[in-house]
């Protein structure tokens, strides 16, 4: 068994594929919102090429308010993912579980006792995408007028994230001792209701889940605006992160490193995994040609709605195609994404048109088009000089997408040994190299039996 440092690799599971034009791909299923063969096949082959896990993203709304675009695109319908992944926990055994779900519309009580019943029936598999919900559209269908501000948002999310923790060790891991001869059930001695109050959550617990088999499922976060940033740092065990050039992701990934260590968290606490967008070819020219294919099929109706989305709303349909990309007024949405696009439009002289060709795969994220080589030299770059842990791969259409990743990219990661042949562990926390928490009560405990000992 090698003891050389691996990527981490996430599938990252969106319908019909990345690509805003795969689902008309020929290979694409485009049933895949509503087909669960379908994500049983992606899931069991991620599984059998040993992934870390699978991740599905989410929002609680059909996000475009241009049905003309959303009509054209295969992102109207799709699985609730805790309810996928539950099934999905039923027909792999090794690979992780992780689901987006929202500090914005969700309860902490709640969605607790979902991730903690997932990583139990997953045998400690699942891990949580830790999001803040920025589009109006989500918020009118939770009685609001319009989407939280951006700061208040994240003040939410970090007492949400608070309560969460806290009610995953509502139980000691020895609290069940379910002894049918004496007749106790659990140590009432090793229950710990939460008594939280606090400016959003008022919560007593506990929770009516036992303690996780992972001790606490893997909190993942998203953000990379400044408030993103610094709940990531407190908070984080992994982050997926959106970067277009090799500088922003070695800048990104030295800042945070930094930056956990103000909270006394360990460097490796966190695993920063940018996504990466791959399409691969034999040759060069093979893959570009299956690029092209992609690119022929976008609506230009669909490219102007993709960008409305991402710069945070703003309609761009009354200015010319070709023209430059206009100033772009500040967005309670998300803010990163926002800077990434201006970025990207200003630093490569992009019109409106090139632009949403651009971002049309991989949404801000890197887009690598290459051989087997090529791709795997970038990740290993990335990987080797500071710029990433892993990577969360997103397939330009599924389920080919991320065959060809397989069947191609792996095994010349694995000839350079830099990913897995086999798994080495069964949780998701030892795939990703991260300890299990101890309970705060089991450390306390030792504490004082350590002073003892000293007095």
């Amino acid at each position: 068994m090698t003891t050389k440092k691996q990527i981490k690799l996430g599938a990252f599971l969106m319908q019909t594929g990345h690509h805003i034009a795969g689902w008309r791909h020929p290979g694409a299923q485009a049933d895949a919102g509503v087909n669960f063969r379908h994500y049983v096949q992606l899931a069991q082959k991620a599984e059998a090429a040993k992934f870390d896990a699978v991740f599905l993203a989410d929002g609680v709304a059909v996000r475009s308010e241009n049905l003309e675009a959303l009509a054209r695109t295969a992102r109207s319908d799709q699985f609730e993912p805790l309810t996928l992944l539950s099934a999905l926990a039923a027909v792999t055994e090794r690979i992780g579980l992780i689901a987006t779900a929202s500090t914005s519309y969700h309860e902490p009580h709640n969605l607790a006792r979902k991730f903690a019943s997932l990583d139990q029936i997953s045998g400690g598999r699942a891990g949580w995408n830790l999001v803040t919900s920025a589009t109006k559209a989500e918020a009118l269908n939770f009685n609001r007028s319009d989407q939280f501000a951006h700061a208040d948002r994240y003040r939410r999310a970090a007492e949400f994230h608070d309560v969460v923790t806290g009610l995953w060790d509502s139980w000691e891991d020895d609290s069940f001792v379910r002894d049918q001869q004496s007749g106790s059930y659990f140590d009432a001695s090793k229950l710990h209701p939460l008594n939280h109050k606090g400016p959003h959550f008022q919560v007593r617990g506990p929770l009516n889940v036992a303690r996780s088999p992972q001790g606490r499922p893997v909190v993942v976060q998203a953000g990379a605006s400044e408030d993103g940033r610094e709940l990531a740092a407190r908070t984080a065990e992994v982050i997926f992160v959106a970067h277009q050039t090799f500088a922003e992701a070695q800048s990104f990934y030295a800042a945070i490193k930094a930056r956990v260590q103000h909270y006394g968290r360990h460097p490796d606490d966190v695993k920063i995994m940018p996504g990466i967008f791959p399409v691969v070819g034999r040759t060069q020219e093979e893959a570009e040609a299956k690029f092209e294919q992609l690119q022929s099929l976008i609506d230009p109706v669909v490219g102007l709605s993709l960008l409305a989305g991402i710069s945070g709303g703003v309609d761009l349909s009354g200015y010319p195609v070709d023209g430059p990309l206009p100033e772009l007024p500040p967005t309670e949405g998300p803010q990163s994404r926002q800077r990434l696009l201006i970025d990207l439009a200003r630093r490569d002289g992009l019109s409106i048109r090139q632009l949403y060709l651009k971002i049309a795969g991989a949404r801000g994220h890197q887009q690598v088009v290459g051989t087997p080589k090529t791709i795997a030299d970038q990740l290993q770059q990335w990987f080797e000089e500071g710029g990433a842990d892993g990577f969360n791969i997103m397939g330009p259409w599924f389920p080919g997408g991320l065959d060809d990743f397989i069947e191609l990219v792996l095994p010349e990661l694995r000839r350079r040994g830099l990913f897995r042949t086999e798994y080495a562990g069964r949780t998701l926390r030892e795939h990703l190299g991260l300890a299990r928490p101890q309970h705060p009560a089991a450390l306390a405990r030792a504490a004082r039996a350590e002073q003892a000992l000293a007095a």
